[in-house]
């Protein structure tokens, strides 16, 4: 990592306008890429292509390659729990799962048939409610990995949706949230799907409770949960014990963690939303993007280039954030899952062998769709002293009828782009103010307030249209660019202890709260809050 030691090339990169790289006229040409339907624009780095080789070469001399072909071969490369990361052989074709998984390719083809025949009985009316109703709705209930990746796909791919059937995510332990969910289901005709490898996660199962004392209330049989309830798992004892039957029990395995398990079982929900054919066309544009992963040249890479360039900015340029700008109603949950897989992935301070980094790691990583974001933080994005590198993702087509909002909406994506790089200095402002009628003392009083700094960085990534395929192709691609960082960083990015110890706690409160311990770890602080919610709740 001393690689961003080298004063050569930083100092260079931070002493010139991005805007200045355009003197070379092959910029752009130089600095796109396609890959599996999609275009990466990275000219408004503020790398130049000498810098740029560097950093190519730095990756391949640090045998990257030879990381990549582990992961996808099935070495354990999650080192701190003894376990493979091969979520990627889940949409690959079958000769290859039989190659890297051997035998527990047949367990794997098996729960492929078995989450596509659910979905076809659902919507052909075979699997009906314990009324004999056809099935209207379906609820899963999850959390983290187990919830977000559902919930991006819920949304990116609306248009997908099959007709008459509404599926519903729930995560949030919140009873208001339990309440609000419930308000529009009909027990009789809703499907529940748990999702929880251990099935003991506590919100999962406290949900998952709540919702079936709801269910049971309204029916008068006692069968509907063994008749309406799945669970996707790994703990078969616990999942019988809660009532669902076994032959409604869908694996997970421990090679997939969870911020990584939408290609898994973990995507039943997604299927039933928008149909196996669908659900096979996701996995397919993430495929595409595995293929370019592994078998493209680095300097014309997608993932590794977009991997080197945001460490380029994090820890050449001294950056610490990432906005993820989609300009599309539909990927308004992108920016939120991406900071499950970016900073619950890199978000660490040790390396592999459990030594002290002595770099930085994963940027903070935040966003909104277009054009909301215009409207409140990227006032600080072009006017703080703060540089934060973007990401704006946008198709060129749009998915609704109303083609000229789609224009709009497109124009204020690339606008941005060019207004972060450009900038307004203050002899801008000051022209603009006096052509705009203002005396020359008034615009320069006023100058300062309208003058933007400009040379942030960022990529715009260009889809057609948002389809299953090209959403697939997106999400591999950002799972792709989290692995080349973290094997760059020397870091696990398939762990995350930092979540257990907030559960740990956790448990340690409620015993206090229930009176059921008087030992505890616990600061003062905490145990006030603990008294004022029971002075409050009794």
């Amino acid at each position: 990592m001393d690689f961003f030691e080298q004063n050569d090339l930083t100092t260079k990169a931070n002493s010139r306008s991005i805007i200045s790289l355009f003197n070379n006229a092959s910029r752009v040409q130089n600095f796109t890429v396609k890959a599996a339907n999609l275009c990466l624009d990275y000219s408004k780095q503020n790398i130049d292509e000498a810098e740029l080789k560097a950093l190519v070469s730095w990756a391949e001399a640090s045998n990257l390659s030879k990381s990549i072909q582990a992961m996808f071969f099935g070495e354990k490369i999650n080192n701190t729990e003894n376990r493979a990361v091969l979520h990627s052989v889940l949409r690959s074709p079958l000769n290859i799962k039989q190659k890297v998984l051997g035998e527990q390719a047949q367990d794997v083809l098996q729960t492929e048939q078995k989450m596509a025949e659910i979905v076809n009985n659902v919507h052909q009316g075979k699997l009906l409610g314990i009324t004999n109703k056809k099935i209207t709705d379906v609820l899963a209930i999850g959390i983290g990995g187990s919830y977000y990746g559902v919930k991006v796909g819920l949304s990116a791919l609306k248009p997908y949706h099959v007709p008459n059937l509404s599926v519903h995510v729930l995560a949030n332990i919140d009873g208001a949230a339990v309440a609000e969910k419930l308000e529009k289901l009909n027990a009789e005709t809703t499907l529940v799907i748990i999702i929880s490898k251990t099935f003991t996660t506590q919100e999962t199962m406290l949900n998952a409770k709540a919702v079936k004392e709801w269910m049971t209330s309204q029916s008068s049989s006692k069968k509907i949960i063994e008749k309406q309830w799945f669970a996707v798992s790994s703990n078969i004892k616990k999942v019988k014990e809660f009532g669902i039957n076994e032959s409604h029990i869908l694996p997970m395995w421990d090679w997939v963690g969870g911020r990584f398990s939408i290609w898994s079982a973990v995507g039943l929900p997604l299927a039933l939303a928008i149909g196996n054919e669908n659900f096979s066309k996701f996995k397919q544009g993430a495929y595409a993007m595995d293929q370019h992963f592994q078998q493209t040249p680095f300097d014309q890479n997608m993932p590794i280039l977009m991997a080197l360039i945001g460490m380029w900015n994090r820890n050449a340029l001294k950056y610490p954030s990432l906005a993820v700008l989609p300009y599309d109603h539909a990927l308004r949950a992108l920016p939120g899952y991406l900071q499950q897989t970016d900073m619950e992935s890199n978000g660490k301070s040790v390396s592999k062998e459990g030594k002290k980094l002595c770099w930085e790691t994963a940027p903070i990583v935040f966003g909104q769709e277009g054009t909301n974001g215009q409207h409140a933080f990227m006032q600080l994005m072009h006017q703080s002293d703060d540089i934060i590198p973007t990401d704006f993702i946008v198709a060129l087509q749009g998915s609704s009828q109303y083609q000229e909002n789609h224009k709009i909406l497109v124009a204020n994506c690339f606008a941005q782009s060019e207004a972060l790089m450009q900038g307004k200095t203050s002899q801008q402002a000051i022209d603009e103010l006096i052509h705009s009628g203002l005396g020359s003392d008034e615009a320069a009083n006023l100058a300062p307030h309208k003058t933007m700094k400009g040379n942030t960085p960022s990529n715009t990534l260009l889809m057609a249209e948002l389809t299953p395929e090209t959403f697939g192709s997106l999400l591999a691609l950002y799972e792709h660019k989290i692995f080349v960082q973290g094997v760059m960083w020397q870091l696990n990015s398939y762990d995350q202890w930092g979540v257990e110890l907030g559960k740990k706690l956790g448990n340690e409160i409620l015993a206090v709260m229930d009176n059921a311990s008087s030992s505890h770890s616990l600061s003062a602080s905490t145990i006030s809050l603990i008294k004022a919610f029971d002075e409050k709740s009794n």
